[in-house]
């Protein structure tokens, strides 16, 4: 086990954020994170197995090098899809616009704290797995990573087909100020957010494998907990709840766990 491949992969995630830090504090752009927060991922991974391997990047095991693959093809779909949106904007995002009024006086360094210190210990977390297979001895392929791959693929095309159908309603002049209720967004309200999740639990299942694996079980918790509880679903569905007909939607769509309309779900 390469110890050295979990400091470097810690190093490389706060490095990059403090990169963006500069820029993101000048021009009053916090979101100016989330164009960094997919590809971070995956740089800090490569980071962490080119400097902390001692063959580099050559020596990679074939899990390690497809739980990459996995994780760079997640964060090159969010950085198009999110990205790229928050660059040629010059609003910032509402979250974070909304935290910037909330701390007053002390937004400076309360931003500096929680959106580029703590975000790259937040990303650290869940990229246990990857990092995990990086760093251990290759080891044959068993069942549960096969299931692991069929479940990340399951969620990553889950999350772009809702983000898609998204993209598609907001490019509709009229659809302005009105929710998304229709394709997979009429069997779930965040549907986006689910795929995401299932993503992980997917990676955890390929590094699950490996010796002492079962400890990377924190990475696919936190995403769940911080979409369900911080970020995510909770967040969202308060600037929802604002808009005409949230009422009827919330009675017919689970919030969650894609269902059948006009079940109620979680």
């Amino acid at each position: 086990m390469h110890l050295s491949v979990w400091s470097l992969g810690l190093l490389a995630a706060i490095v990059l954020f403090q990169i963006v830090a500069i820029p993101a504090l000048i021009l009053k752009k916090n979101d100016l994170a989330d164009v960094l927060w997919g590809p971070a991922f995956s740089l800090s991974a490569l980071a962490a197995a080119h400097f902390g391997l001692p063959g580099g990047l050559g020596t990679l095991s074939e899990r390690a090098i497809l739980l990459l693959v996995a994780v760079s093809i997640w964060a090159v779909r969010l950085f198009f899809h999110v990205g790229l949106r928050n660059l040629s904007s010059r609003a910032e995002d509402v979250r974070y616009n909304n935290w910037r009024r909330a701390w007053g006086k002390t937004q400076v360094w309360r931003s500096y704290l929680q959106v580029f210190i703590l975000q790259p210990l937040i990303l650290y977390v869940f990229l246990t797995p990857v990092l995990l297979a990086i760093a251990a001895p290759n080891m044959p392929w068993g069942w549960l990573a096969w299931v692991g791959i069929a479940i990340w693929f399951f969620g990553f095309v889950f999350e772009a087909i809702a983000d898609e159908q998204l993209r598609r309603f907001k490019a509709n002049s009229k659809n302005k100020g009105k929710l998304m209720t229709q394709g997979v967004w009429s069997w779930s309200r965040h549907p986006n957010y689910f795929g995401e999740v299932v993503q992980w639990w997917g990676i955890w299942l390929v590094a699950l494998e490996l010796p002492y694996g079962w400890a990377t079980i924190i990475s696919p918790l936190g995403v769940t907990y911080l979409i369900l509880q911080v970020s995510g679903v909770s967040m969202l569905e308060n600037l929802m709840k604002k808009r005409p007909g949230f009422s009827e939607y919330e009675k017919t769509t689970s919030i969650f766990f894609p269902l059948p309309p006009h079940r109620r779900g979680v």
